[in-house]
């Protein structure tokens, strides 16, 4: 995230972390050369426009800590970084509470011009009262409304992406004076519960006219918008069983869509902790624990469960602070951190840290990614500390473990869905709800007579 900080709260603090520089453009562009260079398939930008939770009833910690606020656009900085990378896949996170979906189609379809197809979206709903409100809304839209303009919003973009230009539109025949056949551009016309959408799409196709579609809902309802939508899904699991339990679903989920389930991916958020040896690594742990901020990460999980406990000591029992859903996961992982004694605050947070943590040599590492990829996982999503050194470490140490294993490709050329889709199509199959829109509209194009044309009378 273009943020101080973002899920490992805390580490902003080490004196060889650049992870406050986020207003410097060079700071990211020597990072995304790095990662093209080293062999990362993408890199993806969470986002959000709206405060986290508060904490003891105020924002202070959320300032203080860098937690998420400040962040700038992701958005922006895409177009640098294609200019500095070659093969690099770019995701970046677009609400649909953010931008109307013309507006959005534009703008990233613009993207997938100048990345040469190596751009992709993660779809998010948001769940923060301060971002609708930066909207223009009174409050929170509800949970599963929020899905159901979701899945309008992205009807609306496969009408612009895949429907409004036929293939063979655009000419830039010069010798004819023909840019584009207006007979084979078309408005969409769409006219929903929450959105009315003329059309034309104002870009022309890019190279994968759709870009890649991430995205991460854990409930019922956004589990089913994955499997209905998303090419690439992040999860985050607690064990490789409850992963694979998860993608299962997902993917039987998919296949009741219409769609391969094997058209979905899924990238497990996990923190890599490697050293040389074992004993190097436990010693970087020991670092990252040091400055880690219990509190910061209390408030990011917590206040997720709408809980604020900042005013509560650390030492304060889970049991009083009642029943609450959408951590129980968590709850369990105290219980067993905590050994005999009643689970605290305190272990609900360092079990949230260490829940997603490997840490090893890079054989032990490998070891455990090994047992990911069996359960199901296609990738991870790795969850850094620092900036660069986690990513440069990982790189440096793991990667050559993980190419002599096969666990790691090297050819990382092509459009960002050839690549995930292990050198298919640089478009979306037939499969995906969104190829229904190919040559859908035929009556409605610009070479349609609109109005009676202006005539001057006669001179005599």
């Amino acid at each position: 995230m273009n943020t101080p900080s973002h899920v490992i709260h805390g580490l902003w603090r080490d004196q060889a972390a650049a992870n406050h520089e986020i207003n410097s453009l060079e700071h990211w562009v020597d990072l995304a050369r790095y990662l093209d260079g080293a062999g990362y398939d993408l890199m993806f930008f969470a986002d959000v426009s709206g405060l986290r939770s508060p904490w003891n009833g105020s924002y202070e910690l959320v300032a203080r800590e860098g937690m998420q606020i400040p962040t700038n656009d992701p958005s922006v900085l895409i177009s640098a970084l294609a200019t500095a990378t070659k093969n690099l896949g770019l995701v970046y996170t677009s609400s649909i509470a953010q931008s109307l979906p013309f507006d959005f189609a534009r703008r990233i379809s613009t993207l997938d011009h100048y990345t040469r197809g190596r751009v992709g979206w993660n779809i998010v709903t948001s769940f923060s009262d301060n971002t609708y409100r930066n909207y223009g809304h009174d409050k929170l839209v509800e949970h599963d409304l929020r899905y159901e303009i979701a899945e309008e919003y992205v009807d609306v973009l496969y009408k612009l992406w895949e429907g409004s230009w036929d293939e063979d539109a655009l000419r830039a025949d010069k010798q004819a004076g023909v840019h584009a056949d207006a007979g084979k551009i078309h408005k969409i016309n769409h006219v929903g519960e929450h959105f009315s959408v003329e059309g034309p799409h104002f870009v022309t196709p890019s190279p994968q006219r759709v870009p890649v579609l991430f995205q991460a809902g854990a409930s019922p309802v956004g589990q089913r918008f994955s499997a209905r939508n998303a090419e690439g899904v992040f999860i985050s699991s607690p064990d490789p069983q409850s992963a694979r339990g998860l993608i299962d679903e997902t993917r039987e989920l998919a296949a009741g869509y219409g769609r391969d389930p094997y058209d979905v991916k899924f990238f497990q958020g996990l923190s890599l902790v490697v050293g040389r040896t074992s004993e190097e690594a436990r010693e970087k742990e020991a670092r990252i624990e040091e400055l880690s901020s219990v509190e910061g990460v209390l408030c990011h999980i917590l206040g997720d469960a709408g809980i604020d406990a900042g005013a509560l000591p650390l030492d304060t029992p889970l049991s009083d602070l009642g029943e609450f859903r959408g951590i129980q996961g968590w709850i369990r992982w105290a219980s067993e951190a905590a050994g005999d004694a009643e689970p605290t605050i305190n272990d609900l947070g360092r079990a949230f840290e260490r829940s997603s943590r490997i840490v090893g040599s890079p054989t032990e590492i490998a070891d455990k990614l090994e047992e990911w990829r069996d359960a199901g996982i296609d990738g991870v999503n790795v969850f850094h500390a620092v900036r660069p050194g986690t990513f440069s470490e990982i790189a440096e140490l793991l990667f050559p473990e993980l190419r002599r294993r096969g666990l790691l490709s090297d050819d990382k050329s092509g459009t960002l869905r050839h690549k995930l889709s292990g050198g298919g199509s640089d478009r979306l199959p037939g499969t995906h709800p969104a190829a229904k829109y190919r040559g859908a509209f035929t009556d409605n194009s610009l070479a349609d007579k609109v109005a009676e044309p202006l005539t001057l009378p006669a001179r005599v």
